[in-house]
């Protein structure tokens, strides 16, 4: 039931491997520094001493870094705004005798604050997305460091979201759920 978007997966595998690399060649100049790597003449210039490189070359590195520069804070800017584009419902059953428009947020809430008072959840988060017809339920739910996951995920499928289908009036209600780990810990007084 737990899972993570594809972006998400994706994003930590891609932190994952720019952490080892960087963990890994950090980790080779520190050996090479102190002499640990008998290969390398720790008193040895990085490089020997060459004439300056010609003016295009040094455009094209300047070109490259700023291009490399923006696809990182647009990297960046995505990881903040990864929430799903919610929508106003429209809730009619004959157009002729009128209509009802329901804020999504506004339906999340009340699930919202049940959520945030099963045993062990710090703080919950979900937005609801796509219309009516095609909807979808992310939830990010922030739980203590002891916070018992399959009694979180029992309350979710036996009491919060069969009410929020039922509040909403609809049959099924796909959902994904991040759960992230807090450093608070301990009993809170509701």
């Amino acid at each position: 039931m737990t899972s993570l978007n594809r972006p998400a997966r994706l994003n930590r595998t891609l932190l994952a491997v720019i952490g080892v690399l960087l963990l890994t060649s950090s980790s080779f100049a520190v050996a090479a520094h102190f002499g640990h790597l008998t290969f390398l003449d720790s008193d040895a210039t990085l490089a020997p001493r060459i004439a300056e490189p010609p003016t295009w070359a040094l455009w094209i590195a300047a070109a490259t870094a700023i291009v490399l520069g923006l696809f990182i804070l647009r990297w960046i800017a995505a990881q903040l705004t990864r929430r799903p584009k919610t929508h106003t419902w429209h809730l009619e059953q004959n157009p002729e005798q009128g209509s009802t428009e329901l804020a999504a947020n506004t339906a999340t809430a009340p699930f919202v604050r049940e959520v945030t008072a099963y045993p062990g959840v710090h703080h919950a988060h979900a937005t609801l997305a796509g219309t009516r017809q095609n909807p979808t339920l992310a939830m990010v739910i922030s739980t203590e460091q002891g916070g018992d996951l399959t009694t979180i995920n029992h309350h979710l499928n036996t009491h919060g979201l069969p009410r929020l289908r039922q509040a909403l009036d609809l049959d099924t209600l796909p959902f994904t759920v991040e759960y992230r780990f807090t450093t608070h810990a301990g009993i809170r007084a509701h």
